[in-house]
């Protein structure tokens, strides 16, 4: 018995930043050094992102200054402590968005969950976000929570493991996997190239999937971990004073081209599999030149990674949460009962995170019926009174004694 995705839920804040019009905001910073001045619109133009979602208002320019940008336009950086209270505010209303996202597209009810596994690296705080799902969403008080934290890109492969383990051993078992990240609290003025790239790519959203032991979806068939040591210091995710800091060096994608094939050779020898034989995979969008070098490495053609470049266009770089979009997207787009589907991610380590994923049951969407069509923005509707609500209330919050 193997266990199955059965629906992914995502979520996004209100507030779009066009990429264009980002750039422009920190190239222009007033401290910006000459190497700067040089790297930012390099960096933000090769991005392949178009545009990306932020908790932070004040990222757009034609919104009220804040915390993070004053009247003037001139980026602050405020305190990691101030930046985790936004986190503390803001990040609830997503995790809960896209674990009813998950929980009504699935068809269970809240009330069936037995197990809520919990993802996030940008931000701490206790009660964590893993209550607020249950309390929000009416899951029983007894359900088991865990929440894993500060893992990075590749964390959702260990919570679909976690989940695996809990519907392969109780095939009753409902598991809930929600993974929400707000990667634009960390953003700041730099002439850093690290930091510098890190503005250009990151965004902030949720994602959630709900695991059950049958059921049409994505069975989950295999996992398999790589540890490049030599990528240690090359990826890594700290806390400083004024944020999280993020190295993410250039020789990433070169590293991350030169492990890739061996990191899920395992999974395609298991089914006697070239990587060319498997049409669709999804691979965490880390940045463009990780979905090059992946697409060189393992001789893919341009529609196996349709899903992937379409999430970095659309979202960016949300963390966690991005291979469970990239996930999403490809049951949006439609996949064959018995199709299979090559998940990967990447993280600090360097860790390279896989999975085989098998359809069970054909996804090709349905034309919505006008019921499904009012429930559905209903429930969009819902989200945004609730996010903004939050929102606002952390920047009242957040810039009281600001000048």
């Amino acid at each position: 018995m193997s266990a199955t995705i059965r629906a992914i839920g995502t979520a996004v804040p209100e507030t779009t930043l066009e990429q264009a019009a980002v750039r422009d905001l920190f190239a222009s910073q007033p401290d910006l050094g000459r190497l700067g001045r040089r790297l930012v619109p390099a960096a933000f133009d090769a991005s392949a992102v178009e545009h990306r979602h932020t908790v932070l208002e004040e990222l757009d320019s034609t919104r009220p200054s804040g915390a993070f940008r004053d009247d003037h336009g001139v980026l602050r950086s405020p305190s990691t402590g101030t930046r985790n209270d936004r986190y503390r505010e803001l990040a609830p209303a997503l995790f809960v968005a896209a674990a009813r996202d998950a929980v009504d597209r699935a068809g269970v009810t809240p009330e069936s969950i037995t197990h809520v596994v919990t993802v996030s690296c940008t931000g701490f705080t206790q009660p964590g976000p893993d209550l607020d799902v249950v309390t929000e969403l009416g899951i029983p008080r007894t359900v088991f929570r865990q929440h894993i934290g500060f893992m990075g890109c590749c964390a959702a492969f260990p919570a679909l493991r976690i989940a695996a383990a809990f519907a392969e051993s109780v095939p009753s078992a409902v598991v809930l996997v929600v993974c929400a990240e707000l990667c634009t609290l960390h953003v700041r003025a730099s002439d850093d190239p690290d930091q510098i790239v890190a503005n250009s790519v990151f965004g902030d959203g949720a994602a959630a999937a709900v695991v059950t032991a049958e059921g049409a979806g994505l069975r989950l068939d295999d996992f398999a971990t790589t540890v490049v040591p030599e990528g240690a210091s090359e990826m890594a995710w700290n806390i400083g004073d004024e944020g999280f800091e993020m190295v993410l060096s250039t020789a990433v994608p070169k590293l991350v081209g030169a492990t890739v094939a061996e990191a899920v050779a395992p999974l395609l020898s298991a089914v006697g599999s070239a990587a060319v034989d498997v049409p669709t995979w999804a691979v965490h969008p880390g940045g463009r030149a990780i979905l090059d070098r992946t697409q060189v490495a393992l001789g893919l053609p341009d529609a196996a990674l349709a899903a992937s470049r379409a999430v970095l266009r659309d979202h960016g770089n949300v963390s966690s949460a991005t291979v469970l979009f990239v996930l999403r997207q490809v049951l949006d787009d439609g996949i064959d009962d018995g199709a299979p589907v090559i998940a990967l991610a990447f993280g600090p380590g360097l860790t390279v995170e896989a999975a085989r994923l098998t359809a069970v049951g054909s996804t090709r969407p349905s034309i919505p019926t006008r019921e499904q069509d009012a429930t559905a923005a209903a429930r969009d509707h819902a989200v945004e009174d609730a996010t903004a609500t939050a929102r606002d209330h952390a920047v009242e919050t957040a810039t009281t004694g600001v000048s």
